[in-house]
C-alpha cells in the first residue's frame, strides 16, 4: 500500500512540487528579492549582484553539464541537489564575506540543477504512465511556488528592518524540512523502473540542437527582469511595503500559469506554446525600458513571471516528444544551453555598467531574441518529422 502511495500520480506532482520550490524557488532565486536588502545592510552594489548572480548561473551550467556527463539517477541526483540548496542557503546567512558568498552561490547553481534534471527525469515518466501528464503544470509550478515564498520572506524582512542573513537562515531551514520530508520519495531503488529508461548516449538529432540553442535563448532572455526586477523596483518605489510586492508576483504569477497552460493548452503542441509565451515574455522584459513606472514593473512581473516556467515546462515535454527514453540527456543539454545563456545576462550587465542603462540596453536585445527564436520554434515544427542524427 505504501509504495502504490508513493507512486500516485497525486504524490508525484505534490513531492515534485516541494522540491522545485526548494530547488528553484530558493536555491536558484531567493537573491533575487534579497538583493534589495543587501543593497541597503551591506552597501552591496549592482554590479556586485551581477556577480553573484552569475556564479549562480555559472554554478547552474556546471552542474547541468555534469547531468550530461554522468547519467545521474534522477532520485540520486535530486537528493544530493535538494542538501546542497540547504547547506548552501544556510551558509549564505553565516558569510559576511563577498568571495564566500561567491562561492555558495555557485553550489546553490550545481546543485539547483541536479534538481530540476532529476524531477524532471522522475516525475514527468509517472504521470504519463498513470494517463496524468497534464498534471505536469502542478510539478512546474513548484517553482513559483518557491519563488513567491522567498519574496514574501524577503517583504517581511524589509518592512520590518530585518538584516538579509535572517532570511537566508530561514529559507535555508526551509529548504532542510523539505530535504527531509521528500527524502524516501527520491531512493535509487524507488527513482528505478523499466518505463524509466537509462539516460541514452546517442548523438543529438538536427531537431535536439534547435530546441538545445533556442532553450538558451530563453535563459539570456528571461534572466535581466528575474534578476534584476526587485532591484529596478526599489529604485522607483521607496516603501518596501510596495516594491517588495513584485517578486511574490512574479512568483504567484509563475506558479498559476504552468497549472492553467497544462489544463487549458493540454492539446496544444509544447513547441507552439514555448514560441507563443516567449512572445509574451519579450514584452515584459522591454516593458520596464518604454516606461521606468510602478505599472510597468508590475507588468513585467506578471508577464515574464506568467511565461518563463510555461516555457520550462513546454521546453521538457518537448524533449520528451523529440528524444523519447533519451529525453534526460537531452533535458540536461538544454539546462546547460539555458545556463550559459542566463549567464551571460548579469555578466553583460556587470561590465557594461552600474547603472540602469545596462540593463535597458540589455533587455532590448534580449526582447529581440525571444521574438526571434519564438518565429524559428514556429516554422520548424513538424508533429511527425522523422530528423536525422548530427
Amino acid at each position: 500500500m505504501l509504495a502504490m502511495q508513493r507512486d500516485s500520480p497525486a504524490v508525484t506532482v505534490v513531492v515534485g512540487m516541494i522540491g522545485l520550490a526548494a530547488a528553484m524557488g530558493i536555491g536558484r532565486f531567493a537573491f533575487t528579492p534579497l538583493m534589495p536588502l543587501m543593497q541597503a545592510h551591506s552597501a552591496l552594489t549592482l554590479a556586485q549582484g551581477g556577480w553573484l548572480a552569475a556564479a549562480n548561473y555559472a554554478g547552474y551550467l556546471a552542474g547541468a553539464l555534469l547531468c550530461v556527463a554522468a547519467n545521474p539517477d534522477p532520485g540520486s541526483a535530486t537528493r544530493a541537489g535538494l542538501a546542497g540548496v540547504a547547506l548552501s542557503t544556510l551558509a549564505m546567512g553565516l558569510t559576511a564575506e563577498f568571495q564566500w558568498a561567491l562561492a555558495w552561490r555557485f553550489v546553490a547553481g550545481v546543485t539547483s540543477a541536479f534538481v530540476l534534471v532529476g524531477i524532471s527525469a522522475w516525475a514527468l515518466p509517472r504521470l504519463a504512465r498513470a494517463e496524468r501528464a497534464h498534471w505536469a503544470g502542478g510539478v512546474f509550478a513548484g517553482v513559483g511556488v518557491g519563488i513567491m515564498f522567498a519574496g514574501l520572506v524577503s517583504l517581511v524582512l524589509a518592512v520590518r528592518g530585518t538584516a538579509p542573513s535572517t532570511g537566508w537562515l530561514l529559507l535555508g531551514a526551509t529548504a532542510t524540512l523539505i530535504l527531509a520530508v521528500t527524502w524516501r520519495h527520491f531512493s535509487a531503488s524507488h527513482a528505478a523502473s523499466t518505463a524509466d529508461a537509462p539516460i541514452r548516449t546517442e548523438r543529438f538529432t538536427a531537431d535536439a540542437w534547435l530546441l538545445i540553442g533556442n532553450y538558451g535563448i530563453f535563459g539570456f532572455g528571461y534572466i535581466i527582469p528575474a534578476t534584476f526586477l526587485p532591484a529596478l523596483a526599489r529604485q522607483l518605489l521607496a516603501d518596501p511595503a510596495i516594491f517588495g510586492w513584485t517578486w511574490p508576483v512574479f512568483g504567484l504569477a509563475a506558479a498559476v500559469s504552468t497549472v492553467f497552460a497544462s489544463l487549458m493548452l493540454r492539446n496544444a503542441a509544447p513547441r507552439r506554446v514555448w514560441a507563443i509565451s516567449q512572445v509574451v515574455m519579450a514584452a515584459g522584459v522591454v516593458a520596464p525600458v518604454i516606461a521606468a513606472s510602478a505599472g510597468m514593473l508590475v507588468f513585467a512581473a506578471i508577464a515574464v513571471g506568467g511565461t518563463f516556467m510555461i516555457v520550462t515546462m513546454a521546453g521538457m515535454q518537448e524533449a520528451r516528444r523529440v528524444a523519447g527514453n533519451g529525453a534526460p540527456r537531452l533535458i540536461a543539454a538544454m539546462t546547460a544551453a539555458f545556463a550559459i545563456g542566463q549567464l551571460l545576462g548579469p555578466i553583460v550587465v556587470g561590465l557594461v555598467s552600474s547603472n540602469t542603462r545596462a540593463l535597458s540596453t540589455t533587455s532590448i536585445a534580449a526582447a529581440v531574441l525571444l521574438i526571434a527564436s519564438a518565429i524559428v520554434l514556429t516554422a520548424s515544427y513538424r508533429p511527425n518529422r522523422a530528423v536525422a542524427t548530427i
